[in-house]
C-alpha cells in the first residue's frame, strides 16, 4: 500500500515564502501598470483637449469660402485664408528642396564615416542645431538674408524653415542607415561595386522608408513654426506667389488674427488653427503609415 509523504516544514515554509513573494509581485505589477495607463492617458490628454477645442471653435468656421477666398479687409465679415494656405504649401516646397538633400547627404556621410573627426563634429553641431530656438533662426535669417536685401521674401523664410529641417533629417537619417546589415555593403563591395555606389544604391535604397519617415516628421515640424516667418516672410494679405516677395502663410495670419480685436478674425483664426493641426496630423499619420509599411515588409 502507497503512502503519501507529507510536506515537512521547511517545505511549507518555503510554500507560504512564495506565495507571499508572488503575491507582493502581482500587486507590484498592477500597481505599475496603473501607473503606465495614468502616465500614457496624461500625455495624451493635452491633445485630445486641443483637438476637441480646436473643432469647437473653429469647424463652423470651415467652408468652401475659406479654402477658396481671400481675406476680406478690416471691418468687413468673410473672406478665407486662400492664399495663406498655398504660401504655407509654397513654403514647405522650399523648405524641403533645400533642407532633405542636404540633411539625406549629410546624415548618409556620419553614416559612412562615422569614426572620423569630421563626422564627429558635425554630429555634434547637428544636436545642437537641432535644439536651437526657432526665433533665434529667425533672427539670423533676417541679418543674413533680409537685411542685405532690404526686404522680406518668402525664399528667405523657405531657407529659415530649410535650415531648421536639416539637423532632424541628418541624425534620422544617419540612424536609418545604420540599421542597414553590414552584410548587405559586402556583399556589394564584393561584386565591384564602388563605395560611393554601394553608398548611393544600395544602402541608401535600403534605408529609404525610414529616411522618408524622417523627412515627414520634418517638415511636419516646420509646417506650424511662425518665429522664423515673421522675420523672414512677414505675410502678405493679398495674393502673392512670388518667391521675393513677402508671402502669407497660415501661422503668420493665425498670429495676425489672432491678436486683432475682431471677433470674426478670431474665428477664422480658429480654423485656420484646425486646418494648421489638421495638416501636421495628415503628415504625421503618413509618417506612422510610411514606418508600418517598413517593418511589415522587412517582417515578411
Amino acid at each position: 500500500m502507497a503512502t503519501t509523504s507529507r510536506p515537512t516544514g521547511q517545505q511549507r515554509a518555503f510554500a507560504e515564502r512564495t506565495g507571499r513573494s508572488l503575491g507582493r509581485r502581482r500587486v507590484t505589477n498592477a500597481v505599475m501598470l496603473g501607473i503606465m495607463y495614468v502616465a500614457a492617458f496624461a500625455a495624451t490628454l493635452p491633445l485630445v483637449f486641443i483637438l476637441v477645442h480646436l473643432a469647437r471653435e473653429g469647424a463652423s468656421s470651415l467652408d468652401l469660402a475659406f479654402f477658396t477666398r481671400m481675406p476680406k479687409p478690416v471691418g468687413e465679415t468673410g473672406g478665407g485664408m486662400a492664399n495663406a494656405i498655398t504660401g504655407t504649401l509654397i513654403l514647405i516646397a522650399i523648405a524641403a528642396a533645400i533642407g532633405l538633400p542636404i540633411g539625406i547627404g549629410a546624415g548618409l556621410h556620419l553614416a559612412e564615416q562615422r569614426g572620423t573627426r569630421l563626422a564627429n563634429a558635425v554630429r555634434f553641431l547637428s544636436d545642437v542645431l537641432n535644439g536651437l530656438p526657432s526665433i533665434v533662426m529667425g533672427i539670423f535669417a533676417w541679418q543674413v538674408l533680409v537685411r542685405p536685401i532690404g526686404h522680406f521674401s518668402a525664399l528667405a523664410g523657405g531657407i529659415a524653415l530649410g535650415v531648421m529641417m536639416i539637423p532632424l533629417v541628418t541624425r534620422t537619417t544617419e540612424e536609418m542607415i545604420r540599421l542597414v546589415p553590414t552584410s548587405l555593403r559586402e556583399a556589394a563591395l564584393a561584386l565591384g561595386y564602388a563605395r560611393w555606389r554601394t553608398s548611393l544604391s544600395i544602402v541608401l535604397r535600403t534605408a529609404l522608408p525610414g529616411i522618408v519617415t524622417g523627412a515627414l516628421v520634418a517638415v511636419a515640424r516646420i509646417a506650424g513654426e511662425t518665429a522664423p516667418l515673421i522675420f523672414t516672410a512677414f505675410g502678405n494679405q493679398f495674393w502673392s506667389t512670388a518667391l521675393d516677395q513677402p508671402m502669407a502663410a497660415l501661422p503668420l495670419q493665425i498670429y495676425s488674427y489672432a491678436t486683432s480685436p475682431f471677433d470674426d478674425w478670431h474665428r477664422l483664426a480658429w480654423a485656420g488653427a484646425l486646418v494648421l493641426i489638421a495638416l501636421v496630423l495628415i503628415i504625421s499619420l503618413v509618417a506612422r503609415f510610411a514606418t508600418r509599411s517598413r517593418f511589415t515588409a522587412g517582417h515578411d
